[in-house]
C-alpha cells in the first residue's frame, strides 16, 4: 500500500536518476528466478548516494511512526536491506538486526544477526518486493525467534498479484514508499519511455512469469 503519493512520485524520480530501476523492453533482463523482464531494479545503489539515502530512510522513518508507531526494533532483510534497515534505525534512534535467508551453516548457526528479545515489536525493512516469498520467509524467522511483527516497510514494490495474496495469507502488512504504476508514470512524464515501452511494461506486470517479448 501507498501512504503518501507525493512520496510514491518522488521516489519513483530519484530512481531514476541514479539507474536504480533499469527499464529495456528490447533486451530484456534475467532474474534469479529465471523470469525474463524488461525491468531491473538494484535499491542497493540508493546508499552510494548521500541526499538520496537521507531522503529514503527519512521517509521510511516517519511513515513507520505514522502507520505503525515507534517499534522495539528495526529489522532488515539481507542483504539487500541491511544497508537501509541500519539507516532507518538509526535514524529513529532504535537496535538494529538483521535476518539471513537461513541460518549460518558455521559458528552459531545464527539466521537472526543482533539482539531479539521475545515480545518485541519489530519492523521489518525491505528494499524491494516482487513475489513476498523471500520477505515474508524473514518475518517467519523473526516470529519463531518471539518477535511481534508490526508490519513491514519496503521501498518499492512491482506490486504483482501473488505478492499481494502471499502478504495477506500470511497477515502481514505492507507500506511502499513507491510502486510499479508511480514508476510507470513518472517514467512517461519524463520521456525516459515512450507510449509503446510503458504498455511492454504494463503487459509484462500482468503475468511476469509466462510473458514473452513480442
Amino acid at each position: 500500500m501507498i501512504f503518501n503519493k507525493d512520496t510514491a512520485r518522488k521516489t519513483a524520480e530519484l530512481l531514476l536518476q541514479i539507474n536504480a530501476i533499469k527499464l529495456n523492453s528490447k533486451n530484456l533482463f534475467t532474474w534469479a528466478s529465471g523470469w525474463k523482464s524488461p525491468i531491473y531494479c538494484d535499491n542497493r545503489i540508493v546508499l552510494s548516494y548521500p541526499p538520496i539515502r537521507n531522503y529514503i530512510r527519512e521517509q521510511m522513518a516517519r511513515q513507520i511512526e505514522e502507520v505503525y508507531g515507534k517499534p522495539d526494533v528495526i529489522a532488515g532483510v539481507a542483504t539487500g536491506a541491511i544497508g537501509i534497515g541500519m539507516l532507518v534505525a538509526e535514524y529513529m534512534n532504535l537496535p538494529f538486526i538483521y535476518v539471513r535467508p537461513e541460518p549460518k551453516k558455521h559458528g552459531r548457526g545464527n539466521q537472526i544477526e543482533g539482539q531479539l528479545e521475545p515480545g518485541q515489536h519489530v519492523v521489518v525493512v525491505e528494499d524491494l518486493i516482487s513475489t513476498g516469498k523471500s520477505s515474508l520467509n524473514a518475518v517467519k524467522a523473526l516470529k519463531e525467534g518471539g518477535a511481534v511483527i508490526k508490519g513491514m516497510i519496503a521501498i518499492f514494490t512491482y506490486g504483482f498479484a501473488v505478492s499481494e495474496e502471499n502478504f495477506e495469507k500470511e497477515g502481514v502488512s505492507l507500506h511502499t514508499l513507491s510502486n510499479y504504476d508511480h514508476l510507470l508514470e513518472q517514467a512517461t512524464e519524463t520521456h525516459y519511455i515512450n507510449e509503446k515501452e510503458m504498455n511492454t511494461l504494463k503487459d509484462w506486470r500482468l503475468n511476469p512469469s509466462e510473458w514473452k517479448q513480442q
